[in-house]
């Protein structure tokens, strides 16, 4: 089924064959393709949609991660773990899940590339979706503390009930937004015990610890739609691992962003009244070397920009481009703005229900059973 925030069409049953015929290509183990076609359009037929199984939708969220860029080098494609949680519609659920993601994807340091993937959109009922552009951002504040990208969405969160540190900070963890048709948005607190962070320190600069720079160790992509074989599952997190300069050039030293280059260069003593002195270039370089160091020292997988230039330009080269029904990870407009601003939403909440934040108790639970047992 393709879709949009605003408009859901016909189911695409030729994007169903085709995606079958290569799974079955792929599985020759799976048996001819026949018979799964003729289940397919029967139950397309009679329920205006059709369930993957499970190894369909593994392969699925493999090859959508592998062709969608966002693979970083040296992922194990094949073997991702795809955690199948096709059952889970309420938002409550969703977060829990969403906080057991980042648990299992950085256990040890040793970042474990996942997809979860949630309940799908179907002809009566829409899946749930997490408004955030990934699981762990930091907020921003008016006043230019924080990550400026998300001063709206905090603003947005506010308003929704979410309510900062008595004493906020530059790496306050925002609040989880999952949104289901049938509870409109809730907030969930992240547990902090899932969120595990790098502290910065420079391999030459001793004073670059007392900076108090640090950064989430798993980039969880969340906003994204996974699209596979005509079923669109608009909850689909995923990841591998950071690129150093996504940290250190992108995020904390971009002025729109944590804005960390001007302290950098004036602790460096570098002259930031001209832009010909290039301080920007010269503190981003340090920032970027202070971001591998420590990802380094804390053990957390991480790979390097130059490496990773030279993995994209091999994707590019041997990628397939005949893409238009191939399993996908789609950005649509309305989620990419509400990743950033918040709202609107995607639904008309239920009267009954609120968009009160929620206690990290019944995440914090959650997590607690499952190491037990």
């Amino acid at each position: 089924m393709t879709s949009t925030d605003d408009e859901t069409t016909t189911f695409d049953l030729d994007g169903a064959e085709s995606f079958l015929r290569m799974f079955h290509i792929a599985h020759p183990e799976a048996g001819p393709v026949g018979p799964r076609l003729a289940q397919v359009r029967d139950e397309v037929a009679a329920t205006g949609t059709y369930r993957h199984t499970a190894d369909e939708l593994s392969y699925g969220a493999r090859i959508a991660l592998r062709d969608s860029g966002w693979c970083t080098s040296g992922v194990p494609w094949r073997r991702l773990k795809v955690r199948d949680l096709r059952g889970l519609r309420n938002a409550a659920a969703v977060a829990g899940e969403c906080a057991e993601h980042l648990r299992l994807a950085c256990h040890d340091g040793g970042i474990r590339p996942l997809v979860t993937v949630f309940a799908p959109d179907t002809p009566t009922a829409p899946g749930p979706c997490v408004w955030n552009e990934q699981l762990v951002r930091y907020a921003g504040y008016a006043d230019g503390l924080g990550d400026r990208r998300y001063t709206a969405f905090t603003e947005a969160v506010r308003g929704m009930g979410w309510r900062p540190p008595a004493e906020p900070g530059r790496f306050d963890v925002l609040p989880l937004v999952v949104e289901t048709a049938h509870e409109g948005a809730q907030l969930f607190t992240v547990p902090p015990e899932v969120v595990r962070e790098v502290r910065l320190e420079h391999p030459d600069l001793p004073w670059f610890g007392d900076l108090g720079l640090r950064w989430h160790a798993v980039p969880v992509i969340s906003n994204m739609r996974l699209c596979v074989g005509g079923v669109t599952y608009p909850a689909a997190p995923f990841n591998s691992w950071f690129v150093g300069s996504e940290i250190g050039t992108r995020s904390l030293a971009d002025e729109h962003a944590c804005g960390a280059a001007r302290e950098v260069a004036e602790a460096l003593g570098l002259d930031t009244t001209t832009e010909r002195s290039l301080w920007r270039d010269r503190a981003a370089v340090e920032l970027n070397r202070a971001v591998l160091h420590s990802f380094d020292l804390a053990r957390v997988t991480i790979t390097d920009h130059h490496s990773e230039s030279r993995h994209r330009l091999s994707w590019l080269r041997s990628r397939q481009r005949p893409a238009g029904n191939r399993p996908a990870f789609r950005l649509d407009p309305a989620a990419a703005r509400r990743a950033r601003a918040g709202g609107p939403a995607r639904f008309t909440p239920h009267p009954a229900e609120t968009t009160r934040p929620q206690s990290p108790g019944r995440l914090a639970e959650l997590l607690r059973r499952r190491a037990e047992g």
